[in-house]
């Protein structure tokens, strides 16, 4: 039985047609599905592994955070790629908008995963959801709930710390509150935001539960799945202790819903293993697989039904926003727009 690999580099996209020129060769073609991802290998590999397992077919992974688009429309019809694995619905949505995937019309795909979490013209699909929640101090918060509008309140005044507000994840969640009040009730509420930080955005996820945990700032934006991945890191202890330092609050929009990211995939657009590409995306919505993201990865699985996990159960319930994840799309460039406007990255202003 062939067994799936895990080949992994992130190049400058000066690099890319001698990187892609590596990739293709005779060891690396022989794959099944050659798998673009921005996620990181690890993180995907059990479940390649229990595809490889199931169906035989090997599959190979290259990893590329920055420059996905532009590395496959340079390499053109010669692109090894197959399968586009990316996490938040702005990456899927640039891999799109670039012309480098192309439509499934798959009805194990269209039953499997809801159609708030794929997309209308087929040409990405979810595969998990992680929610975009307030870490809050276990000592210093009392608050069990909170929105997001809340979070601009003055009340939290030099207690919130973040990461940069062009990340991916921030942007999408600026860009919901658009889809949800309108440009200039964003603008004022990111303005907010920035006038509570306790620091300049700086670091990760994981760095806002370490400043929470050495009391630099009391209430934080992250995702779910980072909470569990700290919260079980053996190789760094130290971070079961940031963990352990806060709590998880569900936020909600004033609909009573909590704003989600995703990770999904599409297909290449000029995958030479085409069917077997397929074969894996409709592996990757299935039962087996999405337990195994809900277990290994603390991800909420998009396939109605499957359970998380215990660790995740403990965040209490999660009652994703109902807003599409298209209509989310449509504003990222107004919201990295009012980003730089309000200088956001410049931290507290008074």
């Amino acid at each position: 039985m062939k067994r799936s690999r895990s080949a992994r580099t992130a190049l400058p996209l000066g690099f890319c047609l001698l990187a892609s020129a590596a990739f293709a060769t005779p060891a690396a073609r022989a794959a099944d599905v050659n798998i673009y991802t921005s996620r990181q290998p690890e993180l995907i590999q059990p479940v390649l592994d229990a595809f490889t397992q199931e169906t035989g077919l090997s599959t190979a992974t290259i990893f590329i955070d920055k420059g996905l688009e532009e590395r496959i429309r340079a390499e053109g019809a010669n692109s090894p790629a197959d399968l586009v694995m990316t996490v938040d619905i702005g990456r899927l949505d640039a891999a799109k908008q670039a012309g480098v995937v192309q439509p499934v019309d798959s009805a194990v795909l269209t039953e499997n995963i809801p159609e708030q979490f794929r997309d209308g013209e087929k040409e990405w699909f979810a595969l998990t959801a992680r929610g975009r929640v307030v870490y809050a101090s276990k000592e210093r918060v009392d608050a069990e709930a909170i929105t997001y509008e809340e979070l601009a309140d003055p009340k939290w005044k030099g207690r919130l710390c973040t990461r940069s507000g062009q990340h991916q994840y921030n942007i999408a969640l600026i860009a919901a509150y658009i889809a949800h009040h309108g440009e200039d009730a964003a603008r004022q509420w990111v303005t907010g935001l920035r006038d509570n930080l306790a620091r300049r955005p700086e670091g990760g996820d994981r760095d806002q539960a370490k400043a929470i945990y050495a009391g630099e700032c009391d209430v934080a934006l992250g995702n779910t799945y980072y909470v569990g991945k700290m919260a079980t890191n053996e190789q760094e202890p130290e971070q079961k202790d940031w963990a352990n330092a806060i709590k998880v609050i569900m936020p909600t929009f004033d609909n009573g819903r909590t704003h989600v990211n995703i990770s999904g995939v599409s297909l290449a657009k000029n995958a030479p293993n085409r069917e077997n590409a397929v074969k894996l995306m409709e592996f990757l919505s299935s039962d087996e697989a999405q337990k195994i993201y809900a277990e290994l990865n603390y991800e909420y699985p998009v396939e109605p039904g499957i359970e998380t996990s215990d660790l995740v159960k403990s965040f209490g319930e999660l009652k994703p926003d109902t807003l599409s994840l298209d209509e989310i799309a449509k504003h990222r460039t107004k919201a990295s727009e009012i980003v730089d406007e309000v200088n956001y990255d410049g931290g507290p202003q008074s």
